[in-house]
């Protein structure tokens, strides 16, 4: 595997359109109604259709819901892995003058994270390794497309107990690759290309990673990744919960002055250790900064080996 440490920015699109919130609607004389809960519809569902037009924004899903006059609409979505059909009546709003569904939805978000690894046999990227959720279902965000684009942090938000800190970046106009799948243990796409300068390391398996010392690759200014000192402190096979597999902490002074800690953009920082890759960051001990999870090398590289 090439492996990485670089930051980059994550543009993404879902296949379908998230229901992240409910309103109620104001129909006169105080009474208020909520036509998006009435219908059975869940904050966390994914709109499929809609009068069997499919959909793919939060605009087109507007435009259908706004151009009404109280007709219920045939609405189907998706719901943990299962597609149901709801029949929902939209309400008069005597405020605004006309129908309303009373629902929020959201089809994209941005991000940044750093890529762990360049798989050259599959042509596939791996990073993160965790998912992207939703910032308010915190459901998972299905994906339809997105790209992986060049960054550069400009400025850090020092972790501290209890705060989680952030890496601050600004995206660059050059594609990295196209996203292909955000899993429960990382981000994948189809790479354009390998950067210059990456070393190549053989994974390791979850046997060989030991407790002690190790390296972390990361990008805390600018563009360039530097390797960090770290120790692993545990080491854990259960496998259900596969972000949390290594407990480590940064011995590194340098990265602990620049940083306070692990902070949010890191993940998917790769460890490497006895000349292999171990694994990558996945989370800060929110209570202790300078302590972190990060998940097994191997379950990103067989994970990227399926595309």
């Amino acid at each position: 595997m090439f492996v990485s440490g670089e930051v980059f920015g994550i543009k993404l699109y879902t296949d379908g359109v998230i229901v992240v919130g409910t309103q109620s609607v104001d129909t006169g004389d105080g009474e208020r109604v909520n036509p998006t809960q009435e219908s059975g519809i869940k904050t966390g569902d994914i709109i499929v259709s809609i009068n069997n037009i499919r959909v793919y924004s939060s605009g087109e899903v507007t435009a259908i819901l706004n151009d009404n006059n109280g007709e219920p609409y045939t609405v189907k979505i998706k719901r943990d892995g299962r597609y149901k059909t709801f029949r929902l009546t939209p309400a008069y709003s005597t405020r605004e003058g006309c129908y309303k569904a009373g629902m929020w939805v959201r089809d994209s978000t941005a991000g940044i994270g750093t890529m762990t690894f360049y798989n050259e046999k599959s042509g596939v990227f791996a990073a993160l390794g965790h998912q992207i959720n939703d910032v308010d279902t915190n459901d998972i965000m299905p994906l339809l497309e997105g790209e992986a684009v060049s960054a550069s942090v400009t400025k850090v938000q020092q972790g501290k107990t209890g705060t989680t800190g952030s890496l601050w970046c600004d995206f660059e106009e050059h594609t990295m690759g196209r996203l292909l799948d955000n899993t429960e243990c990382g981000l994948y796409g189809a790479y354009n290309e390998i950067g210059e300068g990456l070393k190549e390391y053989p994974v390791a398996s979850k046997q060989e990673v030991q407790s002690g010392s190790a390296k972390l690759i990361s990008t805390v200014e600018g563009r360039t990744p530097e390797a960090y000192d770290i120790e692993i402190t545990k080491i854990s096979f259960n496998r259900s919960d596969e972000q949390k597999d290594i407990v480590f902490k940064i011995t590194d002074k340098e990265l602990l002055g620049k940083t306070g800690g692990i902070v949010q953009g890191m993940s998917g920082s790769p460890i490497i250790q006895n000349g292999k890759l171990v694994g990558a960051v996945t989370h800060v001990i929110v209570n202790n900064p300078e302590k972190g999870y990060a998940i097994f090398a191997q379950t990103m590289y067989e994970k990227s080996c399926d595309f």
